[in-house]
């Protein structure tokens, strides 16, 4: 396999954490981003402990090289394209991976708009400003962009409504980019992954009803079974849900296809809920979700 660089946003768990210990089993030098240094310094140790549990000679062995990146900070961005830019192997591809993300959850009359703010942050302009920030590099070593978006981007339900807000946005996003870009051959894929086990939805529970505009106190009551449905919710969407390494799978199945799609649907349920969504009504789907969140 030719020499490939890359770098994933988020590495720091579920998604992230298991694409990039993959990538660097099959031969990649991954730059796992992560915002801490700790979190850096158990990925080191999560991949030599992948390596030397491999039977020698099975995989090409790559490396994992941790590079704290908050995607929401100019500077941080700025400093993590320099220390990309002075580690990369010579003569290796360099690709990336927006990953990075957050939940943010509560009934839109609920929301406060930071909150809201905050979400779009990270998940489409931290998106955005990392791939404007690498795009020389990308051009340069002709390399590949890839986008973590969701089912959630073609579906959008309630409680959950800022963070299919973002992901509706990012669809917007990565068509624009692989329009654009073609010219200089470099390939974009967007994955929409369905029902995943993921800590993003522990963090989706955590935050509850804490997203709240000033004034909530007055109309609390009218959604006070709200924070049993986001639990209902979430559990419905995490349980049996495919394990992230199978989404990292398909990360690298996008990295390394000679004519990757454009958009990959990852598991069962988002390629039978877009079809169903396809020809359905929405007041067929909008039943549904009622029915989900109403369940005892």
């Amino acid at each position: 396999m030719a020499k490939r660089s890359v770098l994933v946003t988020g590495a720091s768990s579920g998604i992230g954490r298991e694409t990039v210990l993959l990538l660097a089993s099959a031969g990649f030098q991954v730059f796992a981003g992560v915002r801490k240094t700790a979190d850096g310094r158990a990925l080191s140790v999560a991949a030599r402990a992948a390596f030397d549990a491999a039977p020698p000679g099975t995989e090409p062995r790559g490396s994992l090289v941790p590079v704290i990146i908050d995607v929401t900070k100019p500077a941080s961005v700025a400093a993590a394209f320099r220390r990309i830019g002075e580690g990369i192997e010579p003569g290796a591809t360099f690709s990336l991976v927006n990953n990075a993300g957050i939940a943010v959850a509560a009934p839109l009359e609920l929301l406060a708009l930071g909150d809201l703010r905050r979400q779009f942050e990270v998940n489409v302009f931290g998106h955005v400003a990392v791939t404007q920030a690498f795009l020389p590099l990308i051009r340069e070593r002709a390399g590949r962009i890839v986008f973590m978006g969701s089912l959630f981007g073609r579906i959008s339900v309630p409680l959950a409504a800022p963070y299919s807000a973002a992901k509706f946005a990012l669809e917007a996003i990565a068509d624009a980019f692989a329009i654009e870009l073609h010219k200089w051959g470099i390939k974009v894929s967007l994955l929409e992954p369905g029902n995943i086990d993921t800590p993003i939805w522990e963090k989706f529970l955590a935050k509850g009803m804490q997203a709240r505009t000033a004034d909530a106190r007055k109309r609390r009551a009218l959604y006070s079974d709200a924070e049993a449905s986001m639990r209902r919710l979430a559990t419905f969407f995490s349980g049996n849900g495919l394990t992230p390494r199978r989404v990292g799978q398909v990360v690298l199945r996008a990295l390394t296809a000679r004519r990757p799609r454009t958009r990959y649907l990852v598991g069962r349920d988002a390629q039978v809920l877009t079809r169903l969504t396809a020809v359905g009504s929405d007041r067929l789907r909008y039943w549904v979700t009622r029915r989900i969140l109403a369940e005892k």
